[in-house]
C-alpha cells in the first residue's frame, strides 16, 4: 500500500467518523440514547455493554461493582476506593478527571486554542466581560474523557464552588476531528461555568465540564437538579459546597471535555502537554 492510498483511507474514515457522530440529529440521538443507556433489562444490557467492548478498549476492573443494572450505570461507574488518589503537594492543582490532554498553556490575551488554527474566546465561552478581563493570559488545558474512560469528576484542589452558570446549547461531538472542523465548539455545545475558590490564596480556577452527542447531562452534587437538553431553570445558580482535594464533585453521562482556567502566576505542571494522558488526581498545574 503506498503512502498516498494509505491517507486516502485515513481521510475516508475520519470523514465517515464525523458525518456518523456530527451529520445526524444530535439532540434527538442524544435523548434516544438517555433513555436506551437506562433500559434495566439483562439482555439488553448485556449486548449494549458487549458491543462496546467490541469497538472500543473497555476496562472496567477498577470498577466498584462487578454487574451493573444498565448501560447507564456501566457509563457512570464509580471506582474502587483509592483508585484515584489525589497528590497531597498543596502547590499542585491536580487533574478533575481521567483524559487526555488537549490544547492547552497559556491564553494569547483572552484567545484560546480548541486545535491547530481553530481558536475561541474567552468572550464566546463565558459571555461575562468581567470575568473574561480577570482571566487574560490564564493558564489553561483541555481535558478530553474518551468514552471508555472513568467519566467522574473531582475537586482538583481544597476549594469552595461558589456560582455554577449553565449554558444551553448544541451537541457536537469534541473528539479531534470534530475539533479540527468546527470553528468555537465549545462555545456551541451545552456546558457549566463552575467558579471555584480556592483555600489556599484565595484563588479562583474555573472548571467548564462541555456535554456532546449522546452525551448532554452534567450532574454535580452542588446542585439539586440535573443540567441537561431540557433544563429550565435559572442560568446562573449561586451556591456555597466546600470540597477536599480529590472529593467527587459530579459526572457526565458519558465521555466529554472539561477545560480548566487558573489564572495568571498559575504554570502546567511540567510534562503536560497535547497528547498527554492523565488521570484524576495528578499533577495537571502548579500554584503561583
Amino acid at each position: 500500500m503506498t503512502v498516498r492510498t494509505a491517507m486516502l483511507r485515513i481521510i475516508q474514515q475520519e470523514d465517515i467518523n464525523f458525518l456518523l457522530t456530527n451529520r445526524i440529529p444530535r439532540q434527538l440521538m442524544t435523548r434516544f440514547m438517555g433513555w436506551f443507556s437506562k433500559i434495566e433489562q439483562p439482555l439488553v444490557r448485556d449486548l449494549s455493554i458487549a458491543a462496546w467492548r467490541l469497538f472500543a478498549d473497555l476496562k472496567l476492573e477498577e470498577a466498584r461493582k462487578e454487574r451493573f443494572t444498565s448501560l447507564h450505570d456501566c457509563f457512570i461507574r464509580e471506582l474502587k476506593p483509592g483508585a484515584r488518589p489525589a497528590d497531597p503537594d498543596p502547590a499542585v492543582l491536580t487533574s478533575p478527571c481521567d483524559a487526555i490532554v488537549g490544547a492547552c498553556g497559556r491564553l494569547d490575551g483572552v484567545q484560546v486554542l480548541q486545535a491547530k488554527g481553530f481558536p475561541y474566546t474567552l468572550y464566546d465561552l463565558f459571555g461575562d466581560p468581567a470575568l473574561v478581563h480577570a482571566y487574560r493570559n490564564a493558564a489553561y488545558a483541555t481535558l478530553r474523557i474518551t468514552s471508555t474512560m472513568y467519566h467522574r469528576f473531582h475537586a482538583p484542589h481544597n476549594c469552595r464552588v461558589e456560582q455554577v452558570t449553565y449554558f444551553s446549547g448544541d451537541t457536537w461531538n469534541v473528539n479531534p476531528i470534530a475539533l479540527q472542523r468546527v470553528e468555537r465548539l465549545f462555545c456551541k455545545n451545552e456546558r457549566a461555568l463552575l467558579r471555584t475558590r480556592l483555600d489556599a490564596g484565595g484563588h479562583e480556577v474555573l472548571l467548564v465540564p462541555v456535554a456532546a452527542v449522546l452525551v448532554a447531562s452534567i450532574r454535580l452534587h452542588c446542585l439539586d437538579q440535573l443540567l441537561h437538553l431540557r433544563y429550565r431553570g435559572p442560568n446562573v445558580i449561586d451556591c456555597d459546597a466546600h470540597y477536599s482535594k480529590g472529593t467527587e464533585m459530579g459526572w457526565f453521562q458519558h465521555g466529554s471535555t472539561i477545560l480548566v482556567f487558573a489564572p495568571h502566576g498559575f504554570t502546567l505542571q511540567e510534562g503536560i502537554r497535547e497528547g498527554t494522558p492523565i488521570r484524576a488526581g495528578e499533577p495537571l498545574m502548579r500554584l503561583p
